[in-house]
C-alpha cells in the first residue's frame, strides 16, 4: 500500500550530486544573514496585508516542487500542535513509514525543525538540503525570508530521505504561512487561543479564520479542543470528511500516571483503553487523542495496539514540561503564551511532588504582557523569581521584566541569560528544592543546553 504514496514529480533542478560539501556552520551564517520576520517581527491575526505564499510557491517551483513527493498531514493552532506532530509522527513510524516532520521554533539545536523517523536531522543531510536552496534562491528577484527557506529545506530534505509521509506544523497561524503549499490528506486545528493577537474585537473568530486557511478542500479535518463556534471557520474550507474532539472521537479518561498520562480514547475504528503517554500535563491527553485520531485518519483504518503503546511510550517533547534533573528537580517549558503559562504552572504544581521551595526562571518576548505571563505562570507562588533575557532581537530585558515582578510585590533576582539564571538557581537551591524555566521556548533551550553541559 505505502510503496505508492510518492508522486512522480518533475526532475529536481538541483540534484545532489551536483554539489560539493559544504558545512551546516557555514549554510547556517548564510542563513541567518538573510530577511528575518521571527527576528524583526511577526504578523498578527487581522493584519496579513501583503503576505503572499506565491514567493514560497516560487521557491520551491525551482526545486522541482518536493512539498508533493510524498502525502501530509498539516497541523495548525495555538498550543499543542508541536506535541501533536510528535505523536503522530511517533504512530505512523512505528506502523512502518519513514515519516519526515518540520516543526518550529527549536530549543536546542536548528537540526530540531527537520526530522527524520522522530530524530533531528544529520548535519551533512541538513547542509546538503538548505545549500541546494541557496542555489535556488539566488534565481529569485526578491530574495525568500529565512522562514520559507529554512521551510523548503525542510521539504527538500523528506524528498532525498524518501519519506512516506510529511508532517507539517504551521509556522505562524496559516492562511499566509510559509508551510501552506502543500495539500493535505489530513488537516488538524489543536485549538484557538490569545497569541499572534492584538487583542482587537473579534479577536478569536481572526485567528480562526486565518488558521482555517491551512485546510485543504477534501481532506479529512481532526479538530482538537476547539470551541464550537469556532467550528464554521473550518468547515467552511471544504473538508471532505470531519473529525470532532468529543463527538467523532472522545478522551473518555486522563488520568496522572507514572511518568505521563494514562488514557482511554474512543474512535470511530476502535477503543483504546489505559495508553500511557509518556508526557506530563493533562494537556497532553488531549493531544494524545487527537493524535490518534488523526494517525487512524491517514493510515485508514485502526492503530495496532502494540505500535500505539510502542510510539507513546517513547514519546519525549524538548522543551515541554521535559525534566533535566530529578536532584534538584529541573523542568523546563517553552510555552510562550498566557494558556500556555498558565499549563506549565498547573501541571508543574500537579505532577511534580516539590518536598522544598519553588524557584522560578522566566523569560519572555518583547510582545507579551510580562505581568499576565507572570500571574499565568503562577510567581507569586515561588520562594525565588530569577527573570532574565534571552539572545533574541525580540526578548523582553530583564530590567523590564524585573520592574513587571516588582510591580506585583516580588523581589527578583536579575540574570543576563538562561544560562546565568540556571546557574544562580543552583547555587541559591537546597535538597528538595525544585526549579522550573518557563516563558519562552529560548529560556528553555537556553537552560537545557546549560544543564547538558554541566553533565
Amino acid at each position: 500500500m505505502w510503496s505508492n504514496l510518492r508522486s512522480n514529480s518533475a526532475p529536481n533542478p538541483c540534484a545532489r550530486h551536483t554539489l560539493r560539501p559544504v558545512s551546516l556552520e557555514r549554510q547556517l551564517r548564510w542563513l541567518d544573514s538573510q530577511i528575518s520576520l521571527e527576528k524583526s517581527g511577526l504578523p498578527t491575526a487581522g493584519k496579513t496585508d501583503g503576505l503572499s505564499v506565491q514567493p514560497m510557491r516560487d521557491l520551491l517551483a525551482l526545486l522541482g516542487d518536493p512539498q508533493n513527493d510524498a502525502p501530509s498531514i498539516h497541523l495548525t493552532g495555538t498550543n499543542g500542535k508541536g506535541s501533536t506532530a510528535h505523536l503522530v509522527s511517533l504512530v505512523l513510524r512505528e506502523h512502518g513509514l519513514r515519516v519526515g516532520t518540520y516543526g518550529s521554533p527549536h530549543v536546542s539545536s536548528i537540526n530540531e525543525r527537520v526530522q527524520i523517523d522522530a530524530e533531528p536531522i544529520g548535519d551533512d543531510e541538513f547542509a546538503d538540503a538548505i545549500e541546494v536552496v541557496r542555489l535556488a534562491a539566488e534565481q529569485m528577484e526578491q530574495p525568500p525570508t529565512w522562514f520559507e527557506l529554512i521551510t523548503a529545506a525542510a521539504f527538500r530534505a523528506f524528498s532525498d530521505a524518501a519519506v512516506d509521509v510529511m508532517v507539517i506544523e504551521v509556522g505562524m497561524l496559516g492562511r499566509y504561512d510559509a508551510t501552506n503549499v502543500i495539500d493535505s490528506t489530513v488537516s488538524v486545528v489543536t485549538n484557538v487561543g490569545y497569541d499572534h493577537t492584538d487583542g482587537g474585537p473579534d479577536w478569536r473568530e481572526t485567528i480562526a479564520a486565518e488558521k482555517a486557511g491551512v485546510v485543504t478542500p477534501g481532506s479529512t479535518l481532526v479538530i482538537g479542543d476547539l470551541d464550537d463556534d469556532l467550528h464554521r471557520f473550518f468547515l467552511d474550507e471544504g473538508p471532505g470528511s470531519v473529525l470532532r474532539f468529543g463527538a467523532q472521537f472522545e478522551l473518555l479518561s486522563n488520568a496522572l500516571g507514572v511518568g505521563g498520562r494514562i488514557i482511554d480514547v474512543q474512535t470511530p475504528r476502535a477503543r483504546y483503553e489505559a495508553v500511557l503517554v509518556s508526557l506530563h500535563g493533562e494537556h497532553q491527553g488531549v493531544n494524545a487523542a487527537v493524535a490518534i485520531a488523526t494517525a487512524e485518519a491517514f493510515l485508514e483504518g485502526e492503530l495496532d495496539r502494540d505500535h500505539l503503546d510502542s510510539a507513546f511510550g517513547q514519546a519525549l517533547m524538548r522543551g515541554r514540561l521535559e525534566v533535566l534533573s530529578a536532584d534538584p528537580l529541573i523542568v523546563i517549558d517553552g510555552g510562550h503564551n498566557v494558556e500556555g503559562a498558565r499549563t506549565a504552572a498547573r501541571t508543574f504544581s500537579e505532577a511534580f511532588h516539590v518536598y522544598g521551595r519553588h524557584l522560578l526562571i522566566v523569560g519572555m518576548m518583547g510582545e507579551k504582557d510580562p505581568v499576565e505571563m507572570l500571574e499565568a505562570l503562577d510567581a507569586r507562588s515561588a520562594e525565588i523569581v530569577i527573570v532574565c533575557a534571552v539572545d533574541w532581537p525580540r526578548a523582553m530585558s530583564a530590567s523590564e521584566l524585573a520592574e513587571a515582578a516588582r510591580s506585583m510585590g516580588l523581589e527578583p533576582e536579575v540574570a543576563g541569560s538562561p544560562a546565568e539564571a540556571i546557574e544562580l538557581a543552583l547555587s541559591l537551591s537546597t535538597e528538595g528544592d525544585a526549579i522550573l524555566a518557563a516563558g519562552s521556548l529560548y529560556v528553555a533551550g537556553g537552560v537545557r543546553n546549560r544543564v547538558l553541559i554541566e553533565e
